[in-house]
């Protein structure tokens, strides 16, 4: 009879694992993009994110990255104890959109609230916006 010392791992395992304390699926975040006659509006849900924790951007290429990342850790030392189980929550995500040419690229707003980043890209004037026209034959 062969006899393992991983009882530890089971124990923490089955006390962690069940449903009273679920994992967090590691899914990219929910994002929502509305238009109106004046704007476009990206939602982003970002609970438990601060401010500090976005970058938004317009890159070389003209389009709009979205990035966002942040850490926990907790750092309670106590000599008297061992760690069996630590974890760390760590989220990262990154999103680049591509922005109609109409967006004023100038005037676009950012700002979070109840754990949603909202990105407001406002739209040009109609005269500004149009690109094409007819072009006479002479």
């Amino acid at each position: 009879m062969m006899r393992t010392n991983n009882w530890v791992p089971a124990v923490f395992n089955d006390l962690f694992a069940n449903d009273f304390m679920q994992r967090a699926a590691n899914t990219a975040p929910a994002i929502n993009v509305k238009e109106n006659n004046t704007e476009y509006i990206v939602e982003l849900a970002a609970p438990g994110m601060k401010k500090e924790d976005f970058n938004v951007h317009i890159n070389d290429d003209g389009n709009l990255v979205v990035k966002m990342e942040q850490k926990q850790e907790s750092h309670e030392e106590d000599k008297s104890t061992r760690y069996l189980r630590r974890e760390f929550s760590y989220t990262k995500f990154e999103q680049t959109l591509i922005l109609p040419d109409d967006v004023d690229k100038n005037k676009i707003a950012a700002h979070v609230e109840h754990g949603v980043l909202t990105v407001d890209l406002p739209k040009m004037e109609e005269a500004k916006a149009r690109l094409s026209r007819q072009i006479e034959i002479a």
